[in-house]
């Protein structure tokens, strides 16, 4: 999928590339989403589907506080508090640590309404706002949103094909 380059074009993205996430999310038998057989974000870890999920959620979440904060004139900590970019294995297992109390089915819904905040938070931009200037460091607003949702959209959706193929559940 060609990267966004206006509202248009990353509302299609986003809804797209999640709606295949979501298809492949809800085919897998629940007694199998908390086996910690994927590739984990961090080197040499390992990972289930409600992990992979926790992450998704894990950086919507992410996205609409940096959003909030920007808005309301605060400083923002890029990633998160605590974290650096060179850290993001650790910030991946803390979305597992922070989901893995919620069963699949309620992180599975609170992915949705994540992603529904980020429909809105684009719809409610302009393109200029989205594209038009730099929003973090050399990076415009839409392209940090399209950064933390299509793309590991399409990733985890990856992940798990590549699974389900080893587990024949295809």
């Amino acid at each position: 999928m060609a990267i966004p380059h206006n509202k248009e074009t990353l509302l299609n993205a986003v809804i797209t590339q999640y709606d295949k996430l979501r298809k492949e999310l809800i085919s897998i038998p629940l007694e199998l989403t908390g086996l910690k057989e994927l590739e984990g974000h961090a080197k040499d870890s390992r990972m289930s589907i409600h992990d992979l999920l926790a992450y998704i959620v894990g950086w919507g979440t992410l996205v609409l506080k940096w959003q909030r904060k920007k808005v309301l004139g605060g400083p923002v900590d890029f990633p998160e508090t605590g974290y650096k970019w060179n850290q993001l294995g650790l910030l991946a297992q803390k979305f597992y640590k922070d989901y893995k109390d919620m069963n699949f089915e309620a992180l599975l819904l609170q992915s949705d309404q994540v992603k529904e905040e980020l429909l809105s938070l684009i719809r409610q931009s302009s393109d200029q706002e989205l594209y038009g200037q730099d929003w973090y460091e050399k990076w415009n607003l839409g392209r940090m949103i399209q950064f933390n949702t299509a793309s590991p959209y399409t990733n985890a959706r990856s992940r798990i094909r590549k699974w389900k193929k080893t587990r024949q559940l295809q």
